[in-house]
């Protein structure tokens, strides 16, 4: 049986995943308008490429650091002591370990047996420590390594004192009921915190995500727009949305407000939409069409709304101008322009306006001007709407 989420800490990757994302090529001074926007929402921690990868790579890191940022610092880094020397250098505070744990990887990433990369890992943890830094280690492809293989590391690195272990998802193979199996496992394994990172190749990152926290995780990575390797990680509005879902207590720390800029602020860089179907930051997330949505919604907005728009610094809107639409959101939208119509004043004006929708929709000008018209017919003495209201439509 698995508890409840008592509390969540988040490693923001988009400075390290995000960066392996195809159309993502981040100017260092876009690196740094990036991590100041991150960490003014309140992301506990930013990992960002290792300073092995390229000169440009170190320079960005040690100027995210100068930063002085609240969120601590972080780079990702193999298991091997020049890079984590190197690492160590640019005054991080912390320092994310990986090694390819999968039958996969060993044989076509590094080809080390299971006790000779713990050896080298062993080794790279103990240089992290000496330094006074946090540090993790993570089983790369972990969904595909042997369980047994996966206890015997997990629990030799949680021996040594680590921070936290990682478990990752690496090519998105995952379901929800996997992970909560394996973060269980390795739970009930280790006295360490446990980090998840999740890919979205099967649809199931964000799910992945709650689900491993339901287990027992405690830290989980994820980038604006859920960018990242092909189709990328867990999206940073998507996981807020499932947390807010579940106990909005979980995420009052974060500047919620903030999070269609910071979006909108990635897809402009990396050349992108923000997706229709975002959660919370989406254009349509709050907006309301068919006739029985907007009827409730105008009586109570939780009845087809789980999350409040304004938590996020949104609005919701009911769109009119359709051949979905219903008397009661034309009614209202009447009253909000000074008319007060009776119902079948309604009715006929809602059926006129469908019968103009079916050919083309009508923009809000449009609607707004049939509503005046038919106002105007009333105040005037006309009292059948039946037939077509003479009215300038605004173009």
């Amino acid at each position: 049986m698995f508890g409840t989420i008592r509390n969540v800490q988040i490693v923001d990757s988009t400075l390290r995943e995000g960066e392996q994302f195809a159309s993502a090529n981040f100017t260092s001074e876009q690196k740094i308008e990036i991590a100041q926007a991150l960490a003014a929402f309140g992301v506990e921690y930013l990992e960002l490429t290792s300073p092995i990868a390229s000169p440009q790579s170190e320079r960005d890191l040690r100027a995210v650091v100068d930063l002085n940022l609240a969120s601590r610092i972080l780079t990702h880094t193999r298991c091997n002591v020049g890079d984590v020397r190197r690492a160590i250098d640019c005054g991080v505070h912390g320092i994310n370990l990986l090694f390819g744990t999968s039958a996969w990887l060993r044989d076509a990433s590094h080809g080390r047996s299971i006790q000779q990369l713990l050896d080298e890992a062993i080794m790279a943890i103990r240089m992290v420590q000496e330094a006074g830094l946090e540090v993790r280690f993570s089983c790369e492809d972990a969904f595909r390594t042997e369980p047994a293989d996966l206890l015997r590391i997990y629990t030799a690195i949680d021996a040594l004192g680590v921070d936290r272990v990682g478990i990752a998802d690496t090519v998105g193979i995952a379901t929800p009921r996997d992970v909560e199996r394996l973060v269980g496992l390795v739970r009930a394994a280790t006295r360490c915190d446990i980090e998840f990172h999740g890919h979205n190749d099967g649809g199931c990152a964000i799910a992945n995500a709650h689900a491993a926290l339901e287990a027992g995780a405690t830290h989980i990575d994820t980038t604006v727009l859920g960018i990242g390797e092909r189709n990328g990680i867990a999206s940073l509005s998507g996981l807020i949305a499932r947390l807010y879902l579940s106990d909005p207590s979980l995420v009052a720390q974060y500047q919620l407000a903030q999070l269609a800029d910071l979006d909108t602020l990635v897809a402009d860089i990396v050349g992108v939409s923000i997706p229709f179907n975002a959660c919370i930051t989406g254009d349509t997330a709050f907006t309301h069409k068919a006739g029985l949505h907007t009827n409730a919604v105008l009586r109570n907005p939780h009845a087809y709304e789980a999350l409040d728009p304004a938590a996020f610094g949104r609005t919701r809107a009911i769109l009119l101008g359709h051949r979905l639409a219903g008397r009661n959101a034309i009614a209202q939208r009447a009253r909000s322009l000074g008319h007060e119509l009776s119902d079948d004043q309604c009715r006929q004006l809602t059926q006129q306006l469908k019968a103009r929708a079916d050919a083309q929709p009508l923009s809000d000008a449009e609607v707004d001007a049939l509503i005046c018209a038919c106002a105007q017919a009333h105040a005037n003495g006309r009292a059948d709407t039946s037939g077509p209201l003479q009215i300038a439509i605004a173009q």
